[in-house]
């Protein structure tokens, strides 16, 4: 029988569903709101709502925004020939810190995984494929993570490129196998996105 009641319970077990959060430290966060700090969990909770309720994609690079066009892709100062793919907001968050690319971005959400049931289409690529066609772009960079899926999307994503007549580069491997742009540090991150190379699949 559990020590805590059904809506400490449900709290637990809500903040474990955040990444890197197990059940002892979903429990002391719970415990550190509801014991400490009360006014705190109103304001997070209302942050989250409202979050929930008003952030979306936008409509051109699915970054996360309140607004339908990011400021990124609304910005007459960023370059719109270049376009770097990457896998999640917190990448194109990696990038901008770690280096001064210029272009605009592709937020793919995710990876090509056939078992997982997340093919072209549930990446968004149909929206891309146009954007390339429409012949405004002439480079892509390929910052999808090195893993094994990561690999799988670069190579799908090189194709969708030369069948367009676009330049494709991927960023030079400082970045381990099997790791994650947002885990790297800026260093080893500026360092890998300024060696891009040709990517051929």
């Amino acid at each position: 029988m559990s020590v805590f009641s059904p809506r400490l319970e449900e709290l637990v077990e809500s903040l474990r569903r955040l990444p890197g959060v197990g059940p002892k430290s979903a429990q002391r966060m719970a415990l550190h709101l509801l014991q400490r700090d009360r006014d705190g969990a109103r304001r997070l909770a209302s942050a989250i709502e409202e979050a929930v309720e008003q952030v979306g994609h936008c409509s051109e690079c699915g970054l996360l925004t309140e607004t339908g066009r990011c400021g990124l892709c609304a910005s007459s100062e960023r370059r719109r020939e270049l376009l770097c793919i990457v896998e999640s907001t917190a990448d194109v968050v990696a990038l901008e810190q770690a280096t001064d690319y210029s272009g605009l971005y592709f937020v793919l959400g995710g990876h090509l995984s056939p078992l997982d049931g997340i093919g072209p289409e549930e990446l968004g690529l149909d929206r891309l494929e146009q954007r390339l066609a429409g012949g405004e772009v002439e480079e892509i960079i390929l910052a999808t993570n090195p893993t094994i899926e990561g690999e799988a999307t670069a190579h799908y994503l090189q194709g969708l490129a030369a069948e367009n007549g676009v330049r494709t580069t991927r960023i030079a491997h400082g970045v381990p196998m099997g790791g994650a742009l947002e885990q790297v540090d800026q260093g080893t991150l500026s360092h890998a996105f300024m060696g891009r190379r040709e990517y051929e699949g």
